[in-house]
């Protein structure tokens, strides 16, 4: 029989004025949190976490815990919206749940980092074991302290993105010349226009992506000066930040041309079959990124941020496993290539023969999964 679901109430250190529209949770922020423990004596934790997506209902938090690891699929502060998120707070709000399962008597506690979790994950152990973010990247105190981010004795990551920045550095649409107009193209660089592939030649994708890390350079360096801006104002009560839009966010080549960076994936994105659900995907008004605001992009998605995975991961001392889904469409052998370097003897891989993004339809890879990963964790 499956452990039962428990609700975890977490309290967390109030963040930025204004962070949210409730009062309450501005008094008193809260996150939440389900979690399973099985019986008997307590050995390992873990926690599943991502910045922004709701993980209380993830796969592997029963697997986990019928073979042994209590785990808890944890939310941050800015659970289903992520337009003023900043990492900084997300490993803030990490911390609490680390400190939370310790309190119940857990004293090994593991990382899960699935997906966008991932960079997360590395993110918070590398401030965990060193902490050395004193402000935010606008100027303002971080708030952060050492007894925030206790650290844990391990990382467990799966379908493992490198951070925001990273896809958003690989993502956005090159195309796009009027960043007021979702419409506007420039068909010369549009990776949805038949007339340039797929499959697509060594010209274009250089062209490509020299023109992708203009678009955002572009929008960063604006970032920066409107923020800039806004805090010269002198006058009483201005504003200190604003929200805008990102158009086009889900651009990479790799989705249609499966002879890039090849793994065992279909034509399309995780989040749209074949071309078509791709190129609709990248026009979306849900789409990564799309509403944003000055301080959330230049934690989340600037070349500035601080939260790439690899860079992070490379900081931190503890064991490391990574599963690879080889029939992701958004985690490529390149990408497993970048936690290897990062982790180095400390990082074990297992390729998940046939593994979507999500383990979709693939009940028996979830018990592989869960098999694998709670042998590692309770011999740590």
């Amino acid at each position: 029989m499956s452990p039962q679901l428990e609700l975890a109430v977490i309290d967390a250190k109030p963040g930025a004025a204004l962070e949210s529209q409730s009062g309450l949770q501005l008094l008193r922020p809260r996150i939440y949190g389900a979690w399973a423990r099985p019986a008997g004596a307590k050995k390992v934790a873990a926690i599943v976490m991502h910045p922004t997506s709701n993980f209380m209902g993830h796969y592997l938090i029963g697997p986990l815990a019928e073979r042994g690891v209590a785990c808890m699929g944890l939310n941050s502060r800015y659970a289903g919206n992520d337009t003023l998120l900043l990492m900084e707070r997300v490993i803030q709000d990490l911390g609490a749940g680390v400190k939370f399962l310790r309190g119940q008597g857990y004293d090994t506690v593991v990382l899960v980092g699935n997906s966008g979790g991932a960079a997360l994950a590395a993110f918070y152990q590398a401030q965990a074991e060193h902490l050395t973010i004193d402000r935010l990247l606008d100027g303002d105190p971080a708030g952060l302290s050492q007894e925030d981010l206790p650290p844990v004795q391990g990382l467990a990551l799966c379908a493992a993105h490198e951070g925001r920045s990273s896809l958003m550095r690989q993502w956005i649409d090159p195309s796009v010349f009027d960043e007021d107009d979702p419409l506007a193209a420039n068909f010369d660089l549009d990776m949805y226009d038949p007339r340039n592939g797929p499959p697509y030649t060594a010209e274009f994708l250089a062209r490509f992506q020299a023109a992708q890390r203009a678009r955002l350079a572009r929008i960063d360096q604006w970032v920066v000066d409107r923020l800039a801006l806004l805090r010269r104002r002198p006058e009483p009560g201005s504003p200190r930040d604003q929200v805008f839009l990102v158009h086009r966010t889900h651009a990479d080549p790799r989705c249609l041309d499966l002879a890039l960076d090849a793994n065992d994936r279909e034509v399309g994105s995780v989040w749209g079959a074949g071309a078509q659900g791709a190129r609709a995907v990248n026009y979306a008004a849900s789409q990564m990124g799309r509403i944003t605001s000055l301080t959330g992009f230049l934690s989340q998605w600037s070349p500035r941020s601080r939260a790439d995975g690899p860079t992070n991961l490379a900081q931190t001392s503890v064991p490391v496993l990574l599963h690879t889904y080889t029939a992701d469409q958004s985690t490529f052998p390149s990408t497993r290539a970048a936690w290897l370097a990062a982790g180095g003897a400390r990082i074990r891989n297992i390729d998940v023969k046939g593994g979507n993004h999500y383990l979709a339809g693939q009940p028996q890879l979830v018990q592989q999964v869960a098999d694998e990963m709670a042998a590692w964790m309770l011999a740590l």
